[in-house]
This record gives structure tokens, C-alpha cells and sequence, in this order.
């Protein structure tokens, strides 16, 4: 999820790409947890009801976010934000709040979840429709943000104009979407939104992965003589779930209000540290 600098929203590549919309990489097998992993940290959104605030927060705010994004982030609102049915619903809608035509959520995990390395799992059924912008993503636990220097990882983003295309991708100082140099791979799920698929990052000391339902289709590796502008991902980062409605990117078509609402389904957050 893209950001701009001091303002909240977002062997290098299997394919080098430095935009959204060049040809998805060959997919390869991701590797599942296994005894050097254990699990740290997660949310399975068991019962009804408001989501867990040991684990969550929010993001609030609707002024664009860095992005011109539409809609107005509400705080701890169940219409936008709730556990439901073993599942939690992000919900973005259409109706008019605190001057804005759209209304959504973005829950933040930092200050309750915050990881150096690690494997992030999140089981996730996308939201259908033009105008919709779900993201999985992490940003750096520092206070102050300070973007990109401190670093993003997107897990997953997908935009409804561009149904069942999944992206993966980085930010840093020297690679971000801004100078266009942003490092990114996208690949195909012909069911996102009918069907759960599992999107995971592996985060090593020298390696980011990405892959959905165990396909590989996104790496970035550190450079050896990058230094921090290259690789700013030795230091805490924090989880990010949200619906964004249209955008610089998720608008590049309109937003086709008939859609609405676009509804994210987060079946569980799991995250995997190796053992010591």
C-alpha cells in the first residue's frame, strides 16, 4: 500500500519490474512452516464482534492517506470493522462521513505486533468490484514514520479494475514507487474473491519471499553493498489490513458504486519466527 513521505496511506527480483502492470514471474514452490519454525504471534477471528484490541488498532483519518484515496477511516465502527462468522469483515462502504461519499477500515497491529524476520501468513478471501484496494502489507515501527527510508512490504494488493491479479512488492528508500524504481511482481487467482487463498512473506536476513497458496512469485534480496537505503529491513515492522476505495492506483478506472460494499474476509493472521 503505497505512502508518501511523513504522510500515513502504502539478486532483487525474480523478474525485475518497476511497475504494476508488467508480466507476472514464473511461480515456484513456497516452502510451509516446519520445525524451525514457531508461531509468535496470531489471530484466528474466532466468535463475533469487535476485533481483538490486544492485537489491533486503527488507522483514522480520510485525507487521501498519500494516495487521494476516497474513503474515511473510522475507529473501532462495526459497520467497517467486526469478527463475524469466524472471520474478520473489513468492510468498505458508501455513505457520507465526516466529508467524505466512503467509509472503510485499516487496522494496524503496532505496539502489539511487531516482528524482525519472520514468516507473515494471512488466509484471505479479496473484495469484488472497480474501485476496490485490499492490502496485506507491513511498515516499519518507527516513531516517526518515516517513509520509504524506514521500509514496506506488500504482501498482497489487488485493484478491482484489474480482477484476480494479485501484487507483491517493496518500498525503500532506494526502491519505491515514487522514483519509479519500486521492486514488484504480480501473479494470477482466478478465484480471489469467491475462495480463501493463503498469502504469506517469508523475511529472512538476506531475503524477502513472497507467495500465494505455496507458488513463489515475488523475491528481493539484499545487495551486498546497498546498505540501508537498499535494505532498511533489520528493525521492527508491523502488520497492516485494509480496503481502500479508488486511489491513484485502485481509482485508475472509477469507482463503480453498484459494487459497494466491497467486503475484505481475513480468515487468520499468522506469524512464524525460527527457533533459537
Amino acid at each position: 500500500m503505497w505512502m508518501i513521505r511523513g504522510v500515513a496511506p502504502a539478486t532483487v527480483l525474480l523478474a525485475v519490474i518497476a511497475c504494476h502492470h508488467d508480466a507476472p514471474t514464473a511461480p515456484s514452490v513456497a516452502p510451509t512452516p516446519s520445525a524451525v519454525y514457531r508461531l509468535v504471534w496470531s489471530d484466528e477471528f474466532d466468535g463475533d464482534g469487535a476485533p481483538d484490541r490486544t492485537h489491533w488498532t486503527y488507522d483514522v483519518g480520510g485525507q487521501g492517506w498519500g494516495n487521494n484515496e476516497l474513503q474515511f477511516y473510522t475507529d473501532d465502527r462495526r459497520e467497517n470493522a467486526r469478527v463475524e462468522g469466524g472471520h474478520l469483515v473489513i468492510e468498505a462502504r458508501r455513505e457520507a462521513w465526516e466529508g467524505r461519499r466512503y467509509t472503510s477500515a485499516r487496522l494496524v497491529s503496532k505496539g502489539k505486533g511487531d516482528w524482525t524476520y519472520g514468516r507473515i501468513e494471512v488466509r484471505a478471501q479479496l473484495p469484488l468490484g472497480r474501485g476496490s484496494w485490499p492490502a496485506i502489507w507491513t511498515l516499519g515501527s518507527t516513531t516517526p514514520l518515516r517513509w520509504p527510508d524506514d521500509g514496506e512490504i506488500d504482501i498482497m494488493e489487488h485493484v478491482g479494475f484489474d480482477q484476480g491479479v494479485v501484487h507483491a512488492s517493496v518500498h525503500t528508500r532506494q526502491y519505491n514507487h515514487v522514483q519509479g524504481t519500486q521492486r514488484t511482481a504480480r501473479t494470477t487467482v482466478a478465484d480471489v474473491s469467491a475462495g480463501f487463498h493463503t498469502y504469506v512473506t517469508e523475511w529472512t536476513a538476506d531475503r524477502i519471499e513472497t507467495s500465494v497458496d505455496g507458488r513463489a512469485y515475488f523475491s528481493f534480496a539484499r545487495e551486498p553493498q546497498g546498505g540501508r537505503a537498499a535494505w532498511p529491513f533489520d528493525a521492527p515492522q508491523h502488520l497492516l489490513l485494509n480496503v481502500a476505495v479508488g486511489g491513484n492506483w485502485g481509482g485508475q478506472q472509477g469507482v463503480d458504486d453498484a459494487t459497494l460494499p466491497y467486503r475484505f474476509l481475513v480468515d487468520y493472521v499468522r506469524v512464524y519466527q525460527r527457533a533459537p
